[in-house]
């Protein structure tokens, strides 16, 4: 992986201010992935909606990592759920009769 697609956390911190740490416990969390190279950590840059979504409910709404954790839970759960009712929907158009 080549070091311009990624972002030091440092950098993304001062820029959403936030703290260091707040990353750190997102990642013992699971609930993001950072990638060490010579002791400077980094961020995918595919990964930022993700990790700039959790930061938003953590600043604006207040809700701490316990329960940021479950609501990512719940989302991810729920967006398997809307590609397996659109899975199934294509399989049952199989068998509908065309108009």
């Amino acid at each position: 992986m080549q070091t311009a697609q990624l972002i030091p956390i440092h950098t993304f911190c001062i820029h959403h201010q936030v703290d260091i740490a707040f990353i750190h416990s997102l990642q013992r969390f699971g609930l993001i992935e950072t990638i060490t190279i010579e002791e400077t950590t980094f961020i995918p840059e595919e990964k930022m909606g993700e990790l700039e979504k959790l930061v938003r409910l953590y600043q604006d709404l207040g809700i701490n990592l316990e329960g940021i954790d479950v609501i990512n839970h719940l989302l991810e759960r729920t967006k398997q759920m809307q590609e397996e009712l659109i899975s199934l929907r294509n399989r049952l158009s199989l068998y509908e009769p065309q108009a």
